[in-house]
This record gives C-alpha cells, structure tokens and sequence, in this order.
C-alpha cells in the first residue's frame, strides 16, 4: 500500500469538517459585500419559527436562501412558489450541512420594486432641480376660452372630460390631442403633444391625463420626458392621471393636479349656471344701485329748482341788501365819530394834567416837603448822636486818669518824664514832679521806705 513517509504525515495540518465550514463561511461573508439577487421562489416553507426558507431559481441554477423573523415581518406581501422577487442578502454557508446560501435582509416583488426604486430617484432628482416648487407654478385663467386635452381619443377619461365642459361651460373651445397613454412609446407621444400645444398658442389652458390603471399602465406619466415637457409648458397645465389614490410625477410637476379627469374639467371650467345666477344677482344689485342714484339725482334737481328765482325778485333783494348796507354804513361811521372825539376829549384832559407849569407846582411842592422831611430827620439824627457822644464821654471820663486822680491818686515822674511805680527805682536827691487832681508839684527824695 503506498504512502506518505511517516515523516511528512507528522508535519500534515488536519482541519475538522466543522473548522473548514467555519472558515469558508468567514472567508465568504468577509470577502462578498451585500448583493441584490432577482429570481423566482420555489420550495418556499414558512415553519412555526417564523423564519422563511426557500430556494431561489433561474434557467440555469439555483440557491438556498433563509430569511429570519425579525427581516421577513417588513416584507408587503405573502411570498409564495413561482413569484418573481429581488431580494437584497449577504453570502454565507450553513456550517451544519456545508450548504451554500444567502442570508435575506429585504425582499420586494421584481416588477413593482424595480419600478419604485427607479421612480423614488426620479422624484429625488426633480425635486432639486425645483421641479416640484410651488413658486414656478403658474395660476389657472378664470375663463379659458379654449382648452387643449392630451389624452387617449377612446378612452372613458375623455368622454367625462367633454361631457363636463359641456355642461358646465359650453361656451369653451375644446381641442383633442390624440396620444397612447400606455405601454411602448407612449411616454414620448404625450411630451410631444404637450410641446406642441404649448407652442400652438391657441390654448389657455391645457389638461393632460388619462383614466386609472396599475402602476405600469400609469408609468408614461412618470416618464422624465413628461415631466420636462409639463415643466417647459408656456401654458398653465391641469394633471389627470388615473384616481385620487394615483400621484404620479405629472401631477407633481404641472400646475394644478385634479384627482380624476373629471375634476380636471370642473377645475378648468366655470359652471356656466353658477355664472349666470352671479351676472343676474350682479344686474339685480346694478339696478337698484341705479335706481336709487337717479332717485337721488331727481330729488337734487327738484332741490335746486326750488332754489332758482326770478331776476325781478333776485333784483329787488340785491337792492334791499344795498340799502342794509347803506344803513349799517352809516350808523359805523357815525360810532366811529363818537369814538374818535371821546378818544380825542381824553387825550385833551390828559395832555392838560401834563403841562410843564402845573408840573412844576407838584415838583415844588414835593421838594418843601421834602425839605421839611430832612430838616426833622437832621434834628432827630443830631439829638440821637448828642447822646451818644455825651454816654460815650461819661465812659471815657470813668477810664481817665484824672478821674483816678480826683479819688486821691498822684501821678509820680523823674526828670524824664518816666512814670516811677516803685520805691526801690528811686534814688536819694533826685527830684521827682508830682501831679495831683488839681495841679501838681516838685519834690526831693530824702528817705526811701521799702
């Protein structure tokens, strides 16, 4: 039997199944970022867990894929065997039986999802180009006298759309423009008639639509190129796609979005009842708006009839009013006389009282009493300072020396005229002057007493 030396078994690194199965499913899951998958569901098999096992088929192969509880409770719908589905999963590989398969995050119907992810970037896109803003949207006319309709020539939506212009507003011009509204080149049928009714200049409004449908019978109208066509449209537009559950990107780009066809029509037209109820509560009002202004007028002119007179009649009041004023002159005048000569009398008495010679008497007069006033003043002010000096001579009189002398006092002093205050500043011999009250004399000093 061969083999391998025992040498080059000893140096050999055995895996276990389990450990090969734990890295090719690391390798896989760490090596394949997560991936959209679209196929058709066979063996699905929902058991009491709650997770969902199935396999995914095309032509040629096939995969084991699972989907647990917690991802599968998102999904919209009930999958089943033989439905078409895109899944968003991660590669892995089931360890127990080495079993390649996916692991499902996100499951939606092919056709639908598809759709749907391509018409969200749609929206996203004309939205930031400001598509969608209100501020570019253009008001609907009042009453468009013509009204252009892109929509199928057999189809339900263009009967309703007729019957209530009919009815309501019968007066309006109504153009078809015959386009496919689904399936193959539909989308550029409807942006070619939208172009050319813009361009046309025979409309004042223009309602493009159709009836309801699934959302691939509606897709035309969510076509770029029917949104570009709506946006470049030089006329206000009206958007009438399928019911009032549809919102398709027509209805968000056009100017007004109606829920149905026929709501298109009762937007774009004026009920011609209710605009002739209006014009007859308008002439109802005008009337007797016009009336009474004539009632009005009438009644001024009688006013001013009244007050025109006869020339005859307006002469003799002029004449009377001439006299009035005559009158009323003359008596002016007459007061006004009066009031000068009493002005004049007061101004005579007045220049009288003011003559220099009676001036001179008041003037006169005042300086004698004037005079007396000082002489009395004098003699008051000499009486009051004779007694002052005579109280002030008293007081020099108490201080004065003499005043001493009279109580007995002398006055001693030497040869020099220096008073002598003490005994012992006098000298034997010297001959001192001695003043009394009443004269004085000269004496020798024979004895000094201390």
């Amino acid at each position: 039997m061969l083999g391998s030396p025992p040498e080059q078994q000893r140096n050999r690194s055995v895996l276990s199944v389990s450990d090969l199965n734990r890295e090719v499913k690391q390798l896989l899951e760490g090596s394949i970022p997560l991936l959209w998958v679209g196929g058709e569901i066979s063996n699905f098999a929902a058991p009491s867990s709650g997770h969902w096992y199935f396999t995914l088929k095309d032509a040629r192969a096939q995969v084991r894929c699972a989907m647990f509880r917690g991802r599968n409770r998102t999904v919209a719908f009930r999958p089943g065997n033989g439905r078409e589905v895109l899944i968003r999963a991660r590669v892995s590989l089931y360890e127990g039986r080495g079993e390649f398969q996916l692991i499902v995050e996100h499951m939606e119907e092919a056709g639908f999802g598809a759709l749907m992810r391509q018409l969200e970037q749609l929206k996203a896109r004309l939205q930031a180009e400001g598509l969608f803003d209100s501020a570019r949207k253009k008001p609907l006319p009042f009453l468009p006298a013509n009204i252009g309709i892109v929509t199928s020539p057999t189809g339900a939506a263009v009967r309703d759309m007729i019957q209530v212009l009919g009815r309501r507003y019968p007066a309006a011009n109504i153009e078809l423009w015959p386009v496919q509204v689904q399936g193959q080149g539909a989308a550029q049928q409807i942006a070619d008639a939208i172009a050319k009714a813009g361009r046309s200049g025979r409309h004042d409004l223009l309602i493009v639509g159709r009836g309801g449908g699934s959302l691939e019978d509606l897709w035309p109208f969510n076509e770029e190129i029917v949104a570009r066509a709506l946006a470049a449209c030089p006329i206000p537009t009206i958007s009438a796609v399928g019911h009032e559950t549809d919102t398709t990107v027509a209805d968000l780009v056009a100017d007004v979005r109606a829920p149905t066809p026929s709501a298109a029509a009762e937007i774009a037209s004026a009920n011609a009842a209710e605009l002739l109820q209006t014009l007859e509560a308008v002439l109802s009002r005008l009337l007797r708006a016009t009336r009474h202004l004539l009632r009005h007028l009438h009644q001024r002119v009688q006013i001013s009839g009244n007050r025109i007179r006869h020339p005859r009649e307006q002469l003799q009041n002029r004449a009377q009013h001439l006299d009035h004023l005559e009158l009323r002159l003359r008596s002016a005048g007459q007061q006004h006389i009066r009031l000068r000569r009493q002005q004049l009398n007061a101004a005579l008495r007045a220049f009288s009282h003011s003559h220099p010679e009676e001036d001179l008497k008041a003037k006169k007069e005042d300086l004698l009493q004037a005079g007396r006033k000082l002489e009395r003043a004098m003699r008051t002010l000499l009486r009051q300072r004779e007694g002052q000096l005579i109280h002030v001579g008293q007081l020099l009189h108490n201080v004065s020396p003499l005043a001493v002398l009279e109580r007995g006092y002398a006055i001693v002093k030497d040869n020099r005229g220096n008073i002598v205050k003490r005994a012992d500043s006098a000298l034997l011999g010297q001959r001192l002057h001695t003043r009394l009250a009443s004269g004085e004399f000269t004496a020798v000093v024979d004895k000094i007493l201390e």
